[in-house]
Parts: C-alpha cells; sequence; structure tokens
C-alpha cells in the first residue's frame, strides 16, 4: 500500500483532530469499565482486532515512538503489537485507538452500540480522508506503515 506523506502542519491537525474525537467519548455517559484484565488485547484469543483509521494510526505511531520504539513490536502470540511483552501493559493506554475504547471487550461491559458513537466514527472518517486513508485498516498494517511514514 502506498502511503501519503502528511505534512507536518496537516499532520498535527489531524493528531488534534484525533484527540478530541477521543476526549469527546470520555465525555459520553455510556457505562463502560476497562479495567484492564487485557483479554480483548488477546486478539487471536477472541478473533477480533481493531481496525483503525489514518488519523488514529498517526496518533498510536505518535505514542509509540513516544516510548523510545521507532517500530512495531513484533508478536507472535496473537496479542496486540501494542502490549509490552515484559508486563502485559497496553504501551500507549493513553492514545488507544477508538475500537479499543469502545470496549470490544466483554469485560469491560461489551460494545458499545453503533448509534451511540457514529458521530464520532464520521469524525474519524473525515480526518482520515484529510489525510489520505483509505478506510479502517487492520491495527498492525496501519500502525507500521504510520510509523514507516513519520520515518520519511
Amino acid at each position: 500500500m502506498k502511503s501519503h506523506r502528511v505534512p507536518g502542519q496537516d499532520l498535527q491537525r489531524a493528531l488534534n483532530a484525533v484527540d478530541e474525537v477521543y476526549a469527546d467519548l470520555a465525555l459520553r455517559p455510556i457505562e463502560r469499565n476497562c479495567v484492564r484484565v487485557k483479554e480483548c488485547c488477546h486478539f487471536k484469543l477472541t478473533g477480533r482486532t481493531p481496525y483503525l483509521t489514518k488519523g488514529e494510526a498517526l496518533v498510536a505511531a505518535k505514542a509509540l515512538r513516544a516510548t523510545g520504539r521507532t517500530e512495531l513490536p513484533e508478536n507472535a502470540t496473537g496479542a496486540c503489537p501494542l502490549l509490552d511483552s515484559g508486563t502485559g501493559n497496553c504501551l500507549i493506554y493513553d492514545a488507544r485507538p477508538f475500537g479499543c475504547r469502545t470496549h470490544f471487550c466483554a469485560a469491560a461491559g461489551g460494545p458499545y452500540a453503533r448509534r451511540e458513537v457514529i458521530d464520532l466514527i464520521r469524525r474519524l472518517e473525515a480526518v482520515d480522508a484529510e489525510v489520505g486513508g483509505v478506510g479502517p485498516r487492520l491495527l498492525q498494517n496501519a500502525v507500521a506503515d504510520a510509523l514507516s511514514e513519520q520515518k520519511m
């Protein structure tokens, strides 16, 4: 997949827009309780992997770089590659993607109803279009491409 480099000002605007979506989601009175049992982070076990828009992937890549990493860690266990191999904790928890925030995980209360968050999804899709994304992509691929793009 060909990646489109996002100029600095556009990149910052996209990062801010995604952060605003995450902040607006946090203000919603939808009862969920992520207790970080990390079951939902084991994609091979759950059979579910989050898909990210390009804006979300850019936010995740920036957060991963802030941990000192420049590449997506290898993970042969089928768990999210954003989990620390030593502790099992999410390396980017505060910047975790929308799918992780809307808890497709049963332990945290199950998935949000689409009607509860469709406006936020549309905002993420708008950012995706603005930065040359092609729609939601598998977490591993989207973040790896965002990391690669930010190297250029």
